[in-house]
């Protein structure tokens, strides 16, 4: 008998149960899939608080990384396989599940499972940001908002190496080392420095081309007020809530500014570009040119206290469930 949490109402981490489940065997085009490590997200929050919809009852996570138990005719993969996944069906917090064939990743030997749990999701959601949203280029500054979470450290790494200065906000001076520790060039603690002008300090006041804000609703002005004339916001996360109605007047008032709100679903759809971003994304990890980061570990029973940990905004980096 396989394991798994799941929820049957929307509502505060206490609504997700440890059950016991049947997988049953792969159809056609699936696999079965034992997990080794699941990842936890901070937007596996959204499907159980009810701001991404969800048919109830349902699984909880989008990331694991595991092995292949069992296979469905027309499949690539085979028995024994290593592989990783995200954005799959709702699910991965699970001792095994039933996989799509076509949502999975071979995962190098190379790279360990806890490490490819951790890094699926923020690693490609990084690579997109910085690969493909915009066409950065040495000697650029930009503006990263979490610069201490699990995408801001893959994320500031990855700039690094492509020659790009980052300023990084965080809340408290223990993450802010933890961000310059993985190269954020500048450092800003927004509870208790005023972001905007800090960012204009740094860039001589010009503003930056590019901020990139996961954070949503409490740092939506701060974003369009730090970019210079005809810059660009990359919303890709609600840590904080929704971000508000888009006012196209103000875009113009600031600076004919620019404002896209991207989803990472349309950046690995197609399976080639897919495969791009994870191998250049495998190659830095495994040439240990980007380290990953786990700070906090969970058995998947206890997923009720990871949640609470993860929405308390204590976590630092990325943090896995050991299955």
């Amino acid at each position: 008998m396989a394991n798994a949490i799941r929820f049957h109402e929307i509502g505060t981490p206490s609504v997700m149960q440890w059950e016991d489940v049947e997988v049953g065997e792969p159809g056609a085009g699936e696999v079965r899939i034992r997990h080794e490590a699941v990842g936890l997200n901070f937007a596996d929050t959204y499907f159980r608080s009810g701001l991404y919809p969800a048919q109830l009852p349902a699984g909880m996570g989008v990331e694991g990384a595991g092995v292949i138990e069992a296979v469905g005719s027309g499949v690539d993969f085979s028995v024994g396989d290593r592989v990783t996944y995200t954005g799959s069906p709702l699910g991965a917090y699970s001792t095994e599940r039933i996989m799509p064939a076509s949502d999975l990743i071979a995962l190098p030997d190379g790279i360990a499972f806890d490490t490819a749990a951790a890094m699926t999701m923020r690693g490609l959601t990084a690579a997109y940001l910085l690969r493909r949203i915009y066409p950065l280029k040495a000697g650029d500054t930009v503006l990263l908002h979490a610069a201490a979470g699990g995408v801001g450290l893959i994320f500031t790494q990855w700039a690094k190496l492509l020659g790009v200065k980052v300023i990084g906000t965080v809340s408290t001076d223990e993450k802010a080392a933890v961000a310059r520790a993985h190269g954020c060039d500048e450092v800003i603690i927004y509870t208790r420095e005023d972001v905007v002008a800090r960012v204009r300090e740094i860039t001589g006041g010009v503003g930056v081309p590019v901020v990139y804000d996961s954070i949503g609703q409490s740092t939506f002005d701060i974003s369009l007020d730090s970019l210079a004339r005809r810059g660009l916001m990359v919303c890709f996360g609600t840590a904080s809530g929704p971000t508000p109605p888009i006012n196209a007047m103000q875009l113009a008032v600031k600076g004919s500014l620019f404002v896209t709100r991207p989803a990472l679903a349309d950046y690995i759809a197609d399976p080639a570009e897919r495969a791009e971003l994870a191998a250049e994304l495998f190659s830095h990890v495994e040439a240990g040119r980007i380290k990953i980061e786990i700070n906090q570990r969970y058995a998947l029973e206890d997923a009720v206290r990871a949640h609470h940990d993860m929405e308390s905004g204590r976590s630092i980096g990325s943090s896995v469930f050991s299955v």
